[in-house]
Protein backbone atom coordinates (compact mmCIF):
# COMPACT_ATOMS: atom_id res chain seq x y z
CA UNK A 1 0.00 0.00 0.00
CA UNK A 2 1.32 3.05 -0.88
CA UNK A 3 -0.09 7.04 0.25
CA UNK A 4 -0.52 9.37 -3.11
CA UNK A 5 -2.09 12.37 -4.69
CA UNK A 6 -4.96 11.97 -7.20
CA UNK A 7 -5.35 15.23 -9.53
CA UNK A 8 -8.56 15.52 -10.50
CA UNK A 9 -10.12 17.58 -13.47
CA UNK A 10 -11.85 20.00 -11.09
CA UNK A 11 -8.39 20.86 -10.02
CA UNK A 12 -8.18 19.55 -6.44
CA UNK A 13 -5.52 17.08 -5.68
CA UNK A 14 -6.84 14.14 -2.97
CA UNK A 15 -4.72 12.30 -0.76
CA UNK A 16 -5.11 8.51 -1.08
CA UNK A 17 -3.87 5.23 0.04
CA UNK A 18 -3.83 2.86 -3.30
CA UNK A 19 -3.14 -0.56 -3.19
CA UNK A 20 -3.38 -3.43 -5.90
CA UNK A 21 -2.00 -3.72 -9.65
CA UNK A 22 -2.41 -0.44 -11.02
CA UNK A 23 -4.98 -2.33 -14.02
CA UNK A 24 -7.22 -4.19 -11.70
CA UNK A 25 -10.51 -3.24 -11.44
CA UNK A 26 -11.09 -0.01 -9.10
CA UNK A 27 -12.24 -0.21 -5.83
CA UNK A 28 -13.37 3.21 -4.63
CA UNK A 29 -13.95 3.23 -0.98
CA UNK A 30 -15.21 6.48 0.99
CA UNK A 31 -14.97 6.83 4.79
CA UNK A 32 -17.18 8.82 6.44
CA UNK A 33 -16.82 11.20 9.76
CA UNK A 34 -15.13 11.72 12.16
CA UNK A 35 -13.07 9.98 10.32
CA UNK A 36 -10.09 9.10 6.83
CA UNK A 37 -8.93 7.28 4.61
CA UNK A 38 -7.20 5.19 7.05
CA UNK A 39 -10.58 3.39 7.76
CA UNK A 40 -9.71 1.36 4.99
CA UNK A 41 -7.07 0.01 6.00
CA UNK A 42 -8.20 -3.86 7.14
CA UNK A 43 -9.79 -4.01 3.34
CA UNK A 44 -6.85 -2.64 1.33
CA UNK A 45 -4.78 -5.59 1.52
CA UNK A 46 -7.27 -8.06 0.84
CA UNK A 47 -8.52 -6.69 -1.96
CA UNK A 48 -5.39 -6.22 -3.32
CA UNK A 49 -4.34 -9.68 -3.16
CA UNK A 50 -8.06 -10.16 -4.76
CA UNK A 51 -6.61 -8.73 -7.75
CA UNK A 52 -8.56 -5.12 -7.66
CA UNK A 53 -7.55 -1.58 -7.58
CA UNK A 54 -7.98 -0.51 -4.07
CA UNK A 55 -7.97 3.34 -3.80
CA UNK A 56 -9.30 5.44 -0.13
CA UNK A 57 -9.17 8.65 -0.71
CA UNK A 58 -9.20 11.95 2.44
CA UNK A 59 -12.35 13.28 0.66
CA UNK A 60 -12.87 16.84 -0.28
CA UNK A 61 -12.06 19.03 3.17
CA UNK A 62 -10.16 16.64 4.64
CA UNK A 63 -7.04 16.45 2.01
CA UNK A 64 -5.27 19.63 2.14
CA UNK A 65 -5.03 19.78 -1.48
CA UNK A 66 -8.44 19.25 -1.91
CA UNK A 67 -10.00 22.19 0.70
CA UNK A 68 -12.01 24.84 -0.47
CA UNK A 69 -12.74 27.40 2.00
CA UNK A 70 -15.39 26.11 4.51
CA UNK A 71 -16.72 29.41 4.85
CA UNK A 72 -18.45 29.11 1.45
CA UNK A 73 -21.11 26.26 2.18
CA UNK A 74 -21.90 26.35 -1.58
CA UNK A 75 -18.23 24.22 -1.90
CA UNK A 76 -19.26 21.45 -0.03
CA UNK A 77 -22.70 20.71 -1.61
CA UNK A 78 -23.78 17.41 -2.46
CA UNK A 79 -23.78 17.38 -6.25
CA UNK A 80 -20.12 18.35 -5.37
CA UNK A 81 -19.21 15.61 -3.34
CA UNK A 82 -20.89 12.95 -5.70
CA UNK A 83 -18.82 14.44 -8.40
CA UNK A 84 -15.77 14.15 -6.57
CA UNK A 85 -16.41 10.31 -6.38
CA UNK A 86 -16.30 10.01 -10.25
CA UNK A 87 -13.55 12.68 -10.94
CA UNK A 88 -11.55 10.80 -8.77
CA UNK A 89 -12.43 7.28 -9.81
CA UNK A 90 -11.36 8.64 -13.50
CA UNK A 91 -8.25 10.01 -11.83
CA UNK A 92 -7.39 6.29 -10.70
CA UNK A 93 -8.01 4.86 -14.23
CA UNK A 94 -11.42 3.89 -14.28
CA UNK A 95 -12.55 6.65 -16.74
CA UNK A 96 -15.40 5.12 -19.21
CA UNK A 97 -15.40 2.10 -16.99
CA UNK A 98 -17.13 0.35 -14.16
CA UNK A 99 -15.77 0.12 -10.92
CA UNK A 100 -17.14 -0.98 -7.45
CA UNK A 101 -18.23 1.89 -4.96
CA UNK A 102 -17.82 1.25 -0.93
CA UNK A 103 -18.79 3.81 1.53
CA UNK A 104 -18.98 4.25 5.31
CA UNK A 105 -21.26 6.87 7.08
CA UNK A 106 -20.99 10.28 5.37
CA UNK A 107 -18.81 8.54 2.54
CA UNK A 108 -22.03 5.81 2.37
CA UNK A 109 -24.24 8.65 1.81
CA UNK A 110 -22.37 10.00 -1.01
CA UNK A 111 -22.39 6.47 -2.15
CA UNK A 112 -25.65 6.38 -2.27
CA UNK A 113 -25.91 9.46 -4.44
CA UNK A 114 -23.36 8.43 -6.81
CA UNK A 115 -25.08 5.00 -7.56
CA UNK A 116 -28.49 7.32 -7.99
CA UNK A 117 -27.05 9.93 -10.47
CA UNK A 118 -24.44 7.56 -12.13
CA UNK A 119 -25.86 4.14 -11.71
CA UNK A 120 -24.26 2.88 -15.01
CA UNK A 121 -20.65 3.47 -13.67
CA UNK A 122 -20.78 1.17 -10.92
CA UNK A 123 -21.05 -2.54 -10.70
CA UNK A 124 -21.97 -2.62 -7.52
CA UNK A 125 -22.40 -0.84 -4.43
CA UNK A 126 -21.35 -1.88 -0.53
CA UNK A 127 -22.75 0.62 2.05
CA UNK A 128 -21.34 0.29 5.67
CA UNK A 129 -23.99 1.51 8.48
CA UNK A 130 -25.42 4.60 6.54
CA UNK A 131 -29.20 3.26 5.30
CA UNK A 132 -30.45 4.30 2.31
CA UNK A 133 -31.23 8.02 2.31
CA UNK A 134 -34.74 7.77 2.03
CA UNK A 135 -34.99 5.16 4.69
CA UNK A 136 -33.06 7.31 6.79
CA UNK A 137 -35.56 9.94 5.97
CA UNK A 138 -38.55 8.18 6.92
CA UNK A 139 -37.43 7.24 10.06
CA UNK A 140 -36.42 10.06 11.11
CA UNK A 141 -40.38 11.16 10.05
CA UNK A 142 -42.05 8.28 11.98
CA UNK A 143 -39.30 6.85 14.52
CA UNK A 144 -38.77 9.16 17.45
CA UNK A 145 -36.01 6.31 18.56
CA UNK A 146 -34.10 7.21 14.96
CA UNK A 147 -34.69 11.07 15.82
CA UNK A 148 -32.72 10.49 19.06
CA UNK A 149 -29.92 8.87 17.60
CA UNK A 150 -29.47 11.54 15.14
CA UNK A 151 -29.45 14.25 17.60
CA UNK A 152 -26.16 14.99 17.27
CA UNK A 153 -26.69 15.86 13.43
CA UNK A 154 -27.56 19.92 14.84
CA UNK A 155 -24.52 19.79 17.71
CA UNK A 156 -22.21 20.11 14.35
CA UNK A 157 -24.67 22.99 12.36
CA UNK A 158 -23.27 25.36 15.58
CA UNK A 159 -20.32 27.75 14.75
CA UNK A 160 -18.01 26.81 18.01
CA UNK A 161 -18.04 22.68 17.12
CA UNK A 162 -14.83 22.69 15.86
CA UNK A 163 -13.37 24.53 19.14
CA UNK A 164 -15.28 22.09 21.71
CA UNK A 165 -14.54 18.95 19.63
CA UNK A 166 -10.74 20.04 19.70
CA UNK A 167 -10.20 21.24 23.39
CA UNK A 168 -8.33 19.49 25.59
CA UNK A 169 -6.53 17.39 23.23
CA UNK A 170 -9.64 16.86 21.01
CA UNK A 171 -11.13 14.91 24.34
CA UNK A 172 -14.58 14.60 22.59
CA UNK A 173 -13.54 13.34 19.63
CA UNK A 174 -11.38 11.11 21.06
CA UNK A 175 -14.28 9.94 23.28
CA UNK A 176 -16.42 9.99 19.46
CA UNK A 177 -14.40 7.46 18.09
CA UNK A 178 -15.57 4.52 20.60
CA UNK A 179 -14.73 1.23 19.88
CA UNK A 180 -11.48 2.35 18.10
CA UNK A 181 -7.93 1.37 19.10
CA UNK A 182 -5.96 3.79 19.71
CA UNK A 183 -3.84 3.65 16.96
CA UNK A 184 -6.95 4.47 14.31
CA UNK A 185 -7.79 7.52 17.01
CA UNK A 186 -4.14 8.37 15.77
CA UNK A 187 -4.19 8.11 12.31
CA UNK A 188 -7.69 10.12 12.17
CA UNK A 189 -6.64 12.93 14.52
CA UNK A 190 -4.04 12.84 11.99
CA UNK A 191 -6.02 14.18 9.55
CA UNK A 192 -8.63 15.87 11.42
CA UNK A 193 -6.91 17.64 14.48
CA UNK A 194 -6.55 20.45 12.94
CA UNK A 195 -8.94 23.43 12.93
CA UNK A 196 -8.81 23.57 9.36
CA UNK A 197 -9.55 20.47 8.49
CA UNK A 198 -12.60 19.77 11.19
CA UNK A 199 -14.20 23.03 10.04
CA UNK A 200 -14.15 21.63 5.97
CA UNK A 201 -15.41 18.52 7.59
CA UNK A 202 -18.23 19.67 9.52
CA UNK A 203 -19.22 22.22 6.24
CA UNK A 204 -20.45 18.90 5.00
CA UNK A 205 -23.36 19.18 7.68
CA UNK A 206 -23.78 22.90 7.49
CA UNK A 207 -24.32 22.70 3.29
CA UNK A 208 -26.55 19.47 3.65
CA UNK A 209 -28.50 20.17 6.23
CA UNK A 210 -31.48 17.16 6.87
CA UNK A 211 -29.82 14.63 4.44
CA UNK A 212 -30.15 16.38 1.31
CA UNK A 213 -29.60 15.61 -2.28
CA UNK A 214 -31.88 13.77 -4.61
CA UNK A 215 -31.97 10.18 -4.28
CA UNK A 216 -34.45 7.58 -5.94
CA UNK A 217 -34.84 3.70 -5.60
CA UNK A 218 -31.39 2.16 -6.21
CA UNK A 219 -30.76 0.26 -9.41
CA UNK A 220 -27.04 -1.39 -8.50
CA UNK A 221 -26.42 -4.44 -6.84
CA UNK A 222 -26.30 -3.68 -3.58
CA UNK A 223 -25.01 -5.11 -0.34
CA UNK A 224 -25.54 -3.10 2.80
CA UNK A 225 -24.01 -3.89 6.31
CA UNK A 226 -25.38 -2.58 9.33
CA UNK A 227 -24.56 -3.63 13.27
CA UNK A 228 -27.52 -4.17 15.37
CA UNK A 229 -25.34 -2.31 18.71
CA UNK A 230 -24.65 1.25 16.23
CA UNK A 231 -25.81 3.98 18.32
CA UNK A 232 -26.43 5.87 15.77
CA UNK A 233 -28.77 4.13 13.25
CA UNK A 234 -31.70 1.93 14.17
CA UNK A 235 -33.53 -0.86 12.96
CA UNK A 236 -36.37 0.85 11.34
CA UNK A 237 -33.94 3.07 8.73
CA UNK A 238 -31.29 -0.20 8.36
CA UNK A 239 -33.84 -2.76 7.57
CA UNK A 240 -36.22 -0.20 5.58
CA UNK A 241 -33.48 -0.09 3.12
CA UNK A 242 -35.02 -3.00 1.12
CA UNK A 243 -37.69 -0.90 0.06
CA UNK A 244 -35.42 1.67 -1.72
CA UNK A 245 -33.42 -0.90 -3.49
CA UNK A 246 -34.90 -2.44 -7.15
CA UNK A 247 -31.45 -4.10 -8.13
CA UNK A 248 -29.86 -7.08 -6.19
CA UNK A 249 -30.01 -6.46 -2.85
CA UNK A 250 -27.84 -7.92 0.76
CA UNK A 251 -28.48 -7.26 3.97
CA UNK A 252 -25.95 -8.51 6.39
CA UNK A 253 -26.44 -7.70 10.05
CA UNK A 254 -23.65 -7.73 12.55
CA UNK A 255 -24.47 -9.18 16.19
CA UNK A 256 -22.55 -6.59 18.36
CA UNK A 257 -20.82 -4.57 15.91
CA UNK A 258 -21.28 -0.48 16.65
CA UNK A 259 -21.41 2.01 13.75
CA UNK A 260 -17.48 1.83 12.94
CA UNK A 261 -17.50 -1.60 11.76
CA UNK A 262 -13.98 -1.36 9.94
CA UNK A 263 -12.80 -1.07 13.03
CA UNK A 264 -14.68 -4.09 14.80
CA UNK A 265 -15.39 -6.11 12.39
CA UNK A 266 -13.04 -5.30 9.58
CA UNK A 267 -12.30 -9.34 8.95
CA UNK A 268 -16.03 -10.00 8.63
CA UNK A 269 -16.74 -6.78 6.60
CA UNK A 270 -13.88 -7.31 4.54
CA UNK A 271 -15.41 -11.40 3.55
CA UNK A 272 -18.35 -10.16 2.78
CA UNK A 273 -17.38 -7.48 0.24
CA UNK A 274 -15.26 -9.53 -1.54
CA UNK A 275 -18.20 -11.93 -2.09
CA UNK A 276 -20.52 -9.15 -3.43
CA UNK A 277 -17.79 -8.07 -5.83
CA UNK A 278 -17.49 -11.24 -7.05
CA UNK A 279 -21.22 -11.73 -7.73
CA UNK A 280 -21.08 -8.62 -9.92
CA UNK A 281 -18.14 -7.92 -11.28
CA UNK A 282 -17.13 -5.22 -13.55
Amino acid sequence: METTQIKTRSGLSFTADVAGPAGGVLVLLLHGFPESRHSWRGAMPELAKAGYRAVAPDQRGYSPGARPDPANLDNYLFDKLVADAIDIADASGAEGKRFHLVGHDWGGQVSWGVAHKHPERLASLTVLSRPHPLSFRRALQDDPDQKNRSRHHGKFLEPDTAEKLLADDAKRMREGLFGQSAESVKQHLGILGSKPALESALAWYRANKGLSGDFGVTQVPTLYIWGDADATVGPHAAKGTADFVSAAYGLEVLPGVGHFVMDQAAARATELLLAHLRKHPA
